[in-house]
């Protein structure tokens, strides 16, 4: 019982994170009706901006070689820092790839090409500034906390899972807070209903998008750096494994669905917690085995909503 117990806590924690990040691909979605492939690249940047304001040095290849910020910053105020980074990142990506595209009425699989473009665009930035090695936060960045926390009954839970969980749940909390209570988050949420009506109701479409694309890459970033916080950031590429997922929970929770991405985080964390040791290296094969079984039984998702037929 405390295993599986054990096993439930990992997997709610991942899959916080997971939920965090689809909630990007989310908002974009429900804007635009495209997924912005770039999202991934983001969430690289956030790992790497977390990195460096935690004061990391950059390793011996590309043209940052052995830099380092003259300050090193807390580890929520590096979160919070790499999220704005990341942000910026995202409102750049839809003002060069996205806005032009937009002002011609272009079709939505031309945004799929640019903004898969301007992802490989970011990755390559990447690698070219801070090489292709792969980079571990420092060690001492939970200052005197224990590195593992006895919750009870045998229970036990690492420190960095625990933060996983809280900044996960807390985040998504004041995202579904402020979508249904202030004013912004309503007229994001008419835009996604209806850009023309919202737009002869006096709401501004195009700051909305750009709304979006800022909370969208906001939350890579911080997913980014969440994720690590718990694993060694391996590479220029490690956002394409964790894009992929965010495409998977996207699609599992239902295109455009806020709750549906955050219950389909948690399904896909769980369902990857539960796979036995000795078949770790298929943990991704078996998350995505569960999610094209649901698919097949509900096509639109758990949370979506089925397409109209039109006679």
């Amino acid at each position: 019982m405390e295993v599986w117990l054990q096993l439930l806590v990992n997997g709610i924690s991942i899959g916080a994170v997971y939920s965090l990040f689809a909630l990007g691909y989310t908002l974009v979605f429900s804007v635009l009706g495209v997924i912005n492939f770039a999202h991934g690249a983001v969430f690289t940047c956030g790992a790497y901006f977390t990195y460096i304001f935690l004061g990391g040095v950059v390793g011996s290849n590309g043209l940052l070689a052995t830099q380092k910020l003259p300050v090193t910053f807390p580890l929520a105020i590096a979160l919070v820092l790499a999220g704005f980074t990341a942000a910026m990142v995202g409102l750049l990506v839809e003002t060069v790839a996205f806005k032009p595209l937009r002002r011609r009425g272009a079709e939505p699989l031309l945004y799929l090409i640019t903004s898969l473009g301007a992802g490989v665009i970011i990755v390559n930035l990447i690698q070219l500034l801070m090489g292709a090695e792969a980079y571990a936060l420092p060690s001492n960045i939970l200052g005197s906390m224990p590195a593992v926390l006895a919750i009870g009954h045998g229970l036990q839970i690492r420190t960095v899972q625990l933060l996983l969980l809280i900044v996960g749940g807390v985040t998504m909390l004041i995202l579904n807070i402020w979508l249904n209570q202030s004013l912004s988050g309503k007229a994001l949420q008419a835009v996604a209903e209806d850009t023309t009506t919202a737009r002869l109701l006096g709401i501004n479409s195009g700051a909305m998008i750009q709304l979006a694309f800022a909370i969208a890459s906001f939350l890579a970033g911080l997913s980014g750096g969440l994720v690590a916080l718990s694993v060694n950031i391996g590479g220029p590429y490690f956002g394409i494994s964790y894009g992929l997922k965010g495409l998977g929970v996207l699609v599992l929770g239902g295109l455009g669905s806020v709750p549906g991405a955050m219950l389909g985080g948690l399904i896909i964390g769980i369902t990857e917690a539960f796979v036995p040791a000795k078949l770790s290296a298929y943990k991704d094969a078996v998350a995505f085995a569960f999610l094209f079984l649901v698919l097949i039984i509900r096509p639109q998702g758990l949370f979506g909503k089925p397409p109209i037929e039109k006679v």
